[in-house]
């Protein structure tokens, strides 16, 4: 009996659905949240100082950008022009990446252009909002 109910409880998490993906640099995204942006209705971006560094962050944003579902970016010790623009360290950021991929420039325009789309959307910006 027990195992029958662990079994069901355990088919409920693998079914979830969740209303928000929040997308931000750190370890704790790590575990395969990918796969739940095609279901997700919003996904919360957090941009910070560092977030055009991750090329894992960038490949995520191209796939929220793409799925075309509520964003709500929140631009954390970062001007949103520089999000949109890729200036002051997400030019830094890029740079990098231009050396590191530059047999693939099709992967960094498409970066950019997720980069400069979540820039124009209305968000929270920390530096204005106390």
């Amino acid at each position: 009996m027990f195992s029958s109910k662990s079994s069901a409880a355990a088919d409920m998490i693998k079914a979830r659905t969740y209303d928000v993906f929040l997308s931000f640099r750190g370890k704790d995204t790590r575990d395969g949240f990918v796969s739940h942006l095609y279901k997700d209705l919003v996904s919360v971006i957090v941009f910070s100082k560092d977030y055009a560094s991750s090329k894992w962050c960038l490949a995520e944003l191209v796939k929220i950008m793409d799925c075309n579902k509520w964003v709500i970016p929140v631009f954390y010790g970062v001007d949103p022009r520089d999000v949109r623009n890729q200036t002051g360290s997400f030019a830094d950021a890029f740079a990098k990446h231009e050396e590191n991929f530059k047999h693939e420039p099709a992967k960094v325009k498409t970066w950019r252009s997720a980069l400069t789309a979540a820039g124009k959307l209305s968000g929270w910006d920390s530096q204005v909002t106390r």
